[in-house]
């Protein structure tokens, strides 16, 4: 392996060092949403309405508080002390905390991308700069060119290609299944917010 990184020329290092920056964000990203979807908001939500509905408010508050540490629970909990104020308020108090809670989780993601595009471009950059030197290499040594003359440029070239992508995929793939998650989140963040709404508004809470 160490074999092929020295063949691979300069442009391995931003590379390799581009696949460290991208690995730590994938991991530090991977367990904030396994933090997140620890709780499971929908059996969550329909115990906090149930109280709600029975208009035992201060225990849904209590039950809220047990799980202030996640953003559904905080939301409900704001919106349950907030009750005298009007719906549209409250809905505009819940729509921010949400998208507050959905940019938390897309921290980092925008590094995450930027290196899914460089690693390549660095990668075929790499290619040129490998070729350049095979084909400077042929110019010097003209009809007494060897492939082993050659060789070096070559493997420049399509080691650090090879390396762009290997950093890249994966990458991509990771970067592709946390923005999913986060819309999924997204959307049970809102969803589950109306549900409260709707059973303030039955319990004669709002």
């Amino acid at each position: 392996m160490l074999t092929y990184v020295f063949k691979a020329g300069p442009m391995i290092v931003p590379i390799l060092a581009a696949s460290v920056f991208g690995l730590a964000i994938c991991l530090e990203r991977f367990f904030t949403l396994r933090r997140f979807g620890r709780l499971d908001m929908e059996q969550f939500s329909k115990a906090v309405c149930g109280k709600v509905l029975l208009q035992k408010a201060n225990e849904a508050v209590t039950l809220c508080k047990k799980h202030a540490a996640h953003p559904l629970p905080a939301m409900f909990v704001a919106a349950l002390e907030n009750r005298d104020l009007p719906r549209e308020e409250l809905e505009k108090m819940l729509e921010r905390m949400g998208n507050h809670a959905v940019h938390d989780l897309e921290k980092r993601l925008g590094g995450l991308s930027a290196i899914v595009g460089i690693a390549p471009l660095m990668g075929f950059l790499g290619t040129i700069t490998g070729l350049i030197g095979a084909f400077m290499a042929w110019e010097k040594a003209g009809s007494d060119i060897t492939v082993s003359a050659l060789a070096g440029g070559i493997y420049q070239a399509m080691l650090t290609t090879a390396a762009g992508l290997m950093v890249a995929i994966p990458l991509y793939i990771c970067y592709n299944y946390f923005i999913s998650r986060i819309k999924y989140y997204a959307h049970e963040l809102s969803n589950y917010s109306s549900q409260l709404l709707e059973a303030l508004a039955r319990g004669r809470l709002l």
